[in-house]
């Protein structure tokens, strides 16, 4: 069976996000990013369905995240969570358009005037639900109703903005699907820790390309095992696994398993020594 997301909905749930690579701009000339240093851009979109890279795409520094992300073409009905960095108002009518539900946080210079207000269960952390109509500048043309919800976390004491434009799913579950995010996150530590896309063996556009989607294919196969297997284990320690049984033959599955399910201790009665 095909792993899915932690949610009650059936809905395919993506997060969108970049991160930045550094790098050196006398040896990347065509890496821009600012006047004295260079980058490039590492844009993906995680499935939450499996926690894999569902599209991924490699830019210079200075590219904006919302370039790559207006070029995507999400399946109808599914839901995309992103921060404050991808705002654009004609996108998100656009994703209204398509049918696409997206989760972002609302800018606190938004402008928007409150059309009604929904009942809010007492004790989940939301604070308000309000369905409002963006009247910025931007969104004067075809302006379409949003959910804005107010959320308070308790672990960290600190107060959120959602907007969403899906109108059936509880307030709660918004602010989940954006918690949810942080997972993305998880992912960008994961390969940048584990994987060799720090340092580059080349200098040209082709050779830091390719060992970055060198390093996007190991990473596929690692998860593609570690769900094969059934096991827990972090990605980290399966990389470390396999690097202590590089130059043996083994049942990779069976490796995995036995070291996430090791053998019980033998009996503690041993033979005493003469």
């Amino acid at each position: 069976m095909a792993p899915k997301h932690k949610f009650r909905f059936k809905n395919k749930l993506y997060s969108l996000d970049a991160t930045v690579i550094d790098l050196c701009l006398n040896l990347f000339p065509w890496a821009h990013f600012h006047k004295t240093k260079g980058a490039i851009k590492l844009h993906v979109g995680l499935d939450h369905g499996g926690r894999l890279p569902a599209f991924v795409s490699v830019t210079p520094g200075d590219i904006h995240e919302i370039h790559p992300a207006r070029l995507l073409n999400l399946p109808k009905g599914s839901i995309v969570v992103f921060d404050r960095g991808y705002n654009d108002y004609t996108w998100y009518q656009e994703l209204t358009a398509q049918g696409v539900f997206f989760v972002t946080r609302l800018k606190t210079n938004a402008r928007y005037r409150v059309l009604s207000k929904r009942r809010i269960t007492p004790g989940q952390g939301v604070t308000d639900d309000q369905t409002i109509c963006l009247t910025g500048q931007k969104s004067k043309q075809r302006p379409v109703p949003l959910r804005r919800i107010l959320y308070h976390d308790p672990v960290h004491n600190r107060d959120y903005v959602f907007l969403a434009n899906n109108h059936k799913l509880s307030a709660k579950t918004i602010a989940d699907i954006y918690k949810e995010r942080w997972q993305i996150e998880i992912f960008f530590k994961c390969i940048k820790q584990n994987l060799k896309i720090k340092s580059f063996l080349g200098a040209s556009h082709n050779a830091a390309l390719t060992q970055v989607w060198v390093a996007m294919c190991v990473y596929l196969i690692l998860a593609f095992m570690k769900f094969m297997a059934q096991i827990n284990l972090s990605i980290s320690k399966i990389l470390r696994l396999l690097q202590l049984n590089l130059f043996e033959r083994r049942d990779l599955i069976k490796l995995l398993k036995r070291d996430a399910y090791p053998h019980p201790h033998p009996d503690k009665k041993q033979l005493s020594l003469i």
